[in-house]
């Protein structure tokens, strides 16, 4: 696996977890999220992570409302769009599937079951096979999502049953420090790594909460790629709330120029994660 030169940085911007009533800051609705996803493409992010609310701000996997942040994303900018079939941890597996119908660019493939906090995270083998293969037909490209080192092991598995993902690369994410999975600090990230079948071809990491920072550091220095968000960490620094998404991908794309790895085009990312360019000229 070749280090890449530049930094896919990957915004998460809403999530599933947080309430709009005690974030308002958080972006909601449609014309909130095409502001985020202009601002933070602006600022450094070439892919943007998409859970979805309804007009209650409550997370939703309606269709309707996931193709209509598909289409106006795609039209509004050049991001590759990656929508979660994670949902919330209360979703269904069945509903999860159908995000597939949104024909987004890239989806997120949870390579496993985690205890997320006080309750669970169920990713069966059973479903993420048949998520992996859908995906496969639909040319969609998945983020494989590892929560914990079995998840690696799963992934290898999915591989070897399956072949590749449609336009040949693999490309995982690292989430680490959510309660339950693993942990969100440097030697737990590089023995992840250290696990990566021969196959994947990039990886990023996200760090939950105060995690974030030490984790970027370590992703950067080691050649991967970053996820910030949200979704995943609503404190900039001590006693600081993010009041925007742009602020988070601005920092990560700062340490990204630092680290001599600037943040990646949207066209290179595209490249890099072999997605389908479903846009219209």
């Amino acid at each position: 696996m070749a280090t890449t030169p530049g930094t896919l940085i990957t915004v998460a911007p809403t999530g599933a977890e947080l309430s709009k009533s005690d974030f308002p800051q958080l972006p909601t609705t449609l014309e909130e999220l095409v502001e985020t996803a202009v601002a933070c493409e602006a600022a450094g992010a070439s892919m943007i992570h998409l859970h979805i609310r309804d007009g209650e701000h409550r997370p939703t996997l309606d269709h309707g409302h996931l193709k209509a942040a598909v289409d106006a994303l795609r039209e509004q900018t050049s991001l590759v769009v990656q929508l979660s079939t994670g949902g919330s941890v209360h979703d269904p597996l069945e509903q999860r599937l159908t995000v597939l119908d949104a024909e987004p660019d890239s989806c997120s493939l949870t390579c496993g079951t985690t205890n997320f906090g006080d309750d669970v995270f169920l990713n069966p083998y059973g479903f993420i096979s048949d998520l992996y293969v859908q995906a496969q037909e639909r040319e969609v490209v998945p983020e494989f999502e590892l929560f914990d080192l079995g998840h690696v092991a799963a992934l290898a598995r999915l591989i070897d049953a399956h072949g590749l993902p449609f336009g040949g690369k693999v490309h995982v994410d690292f989430v680490t420090g959510v309660p339950g999975g693993m942990p969100g600090n440097p030697a737990a990230l590089l023995a992840g790594v250290a696990m990566l079948p021969a196959e994947v071809t990039s990886w990023a990491a996200t760090g939950i909460g105060r995690t974030h920072l030490p984790i970027a550091a370590a992703a950067l220095a080691a050649g991967g790629h970053l996820r910030v968000g949200m979704e995943d960490n609503v404190v900039f620094s001590r006693g600081v709330q993010v009041q925007h998404n742009r602020e988070l991908v601005e920092r990560a794309a700062h340490l990204a120029e630092v680290m001599q790895r600037p943040a990646m085009s949207t066209q290179d990312a595209r490249s890099m994660l072999g997605v389908k360019d479903r846009r219209t000229a």
